[in-house]
């Protein structure tokens, strides 16, 4: 399908709120608890593949809460000072590296991401260390197709993640900062190959824009939020467990797996409860943020109270 078909295709984010919320009204579309997977271009079954969660209705986070409460250090520590911050990023030309323990390595274009690999909508939960939520739908594809282009070699354990590094563009990497810049995260590969894993490339029917980390980004919604990288440039298939930007900047406080648990606390706040943006409320925090059936799997035998 032509690219420009593609995205003209794709539901104007009005339209998506309109039609999820006469949807829920009949009963049709109660809640979102998992993912919405479907392509962008088939508009008649964009609401399918929605899985229940009993006593939690999902709404979808407006898109101007989405693009104006932003955590990206990068360019500032205040959220609601990222998206002034993030106009003059350059997100094209752009390339995304992939290579490390594989057969066949590969450098991807924006350009090719699209043309390759057909994008799907995802509505899911994203869920932040700091408390707070978010239901965003995302336009992607499973971060397997990519491994799958450059096939694995038997050494190849884990995933690592790598941020652009700009400090002209990103003025939060100028000067002293307590962070070692760029910014690195780390999946598994097992974790990598869940269907759930994503790369981004847009939201609401739209391309990414810079404060929510256009042009790629990673989305792992059963992980805290900062485990979901944005602006990747590299990614490299590893034998040892990478070590994060948080994991060097704070060992006391983060580790590798950074699951949603709502019975491991962080160090300094309870993470029983969250604030999803736009309510007052605050609700019970869902186990592996609500995707343990799809991924609970992944961690079997292990004691994830260790594995903050």
């Amino acid at each position: 399908m032509d690219d420009r078909r593609l995205r003209d295709e794709i539901t104007p984010e009005p339209l998506y709120q309109r039609r999820h919320a006469i949807m829920r009204a009949a009963g049709v579309l109660p809640m979102i608890a998992g993912a919405s997977l479907v392509g962008c271009g088939q508009e008649d079954a964009s609401d399918q593949g929605v899985v229940p969660t009993p006593g939690y209705e999902e709404v979808l986070t407006p898109f101007e809460s989405v693009t104006s409460y932003n955590n990206f250090y990068e360019f500032s520590t205040e959220k609601d000072g990222v998206a002034k911050l993030a106009q003059g990023f350059k997100t094209s030309p752009w390339t995304l590296s992939v290579g490390g323990l594989v057969q066949r390595p590969q450098t991807f274009t924006v350009e090719d991401l699209d043309a390759m690999f057909m994008p799907e909508r995802r509505a899911y939960r994203m869920r932040c260390v700091e408390g707070w939520s978010m239901v965003i739908p995302w336009q992607g594809f499973p971060i397997s197709r990519i491994l799958d282009e450059v096939v694995p070699n038997g050494d190849a354990k884990y995933l690592r993640f790598e941020t652009v590094k700009r400090p002209d563009e990103m003025p939060g990497m100028r000067g002293f900062s307590p962070y070692a810049w760029p910014y690195v995260e780390g999946l598994t590969l097992d974790e990598a190959r869940n269907p759930l894993a994503t790369i981004a490339t847009g939201l609401y029917g739209k391309p990414l824009l810079a404060q929510n980390g256009a042009p790629v980004r990673l989305v792992v919604p059963w992980k805290y939020g900062f485990k979901s990288i944005k602006s990747i440039v590299k990614i490299d298939l590893v034998a040892r467990q990478p070590t994060s930007l948080w994991m060097a900047a704070a060992p006391s406080e983060y580790g590798f797996f950074a699951n949603v648990n709502p019975e491991v606390s962080h160090p300094r706040w309870s993470q029983a409860t969250e604030r999803r943006i736009g309510e007052t409320r605050r609700r019970p925090t869902l186990y592996l943020n609500g995707y343990a059936a799809a991924v609970g799997s992944l961690y079997a035998g292990m004691d994830l109270h260790k594995n903050y």
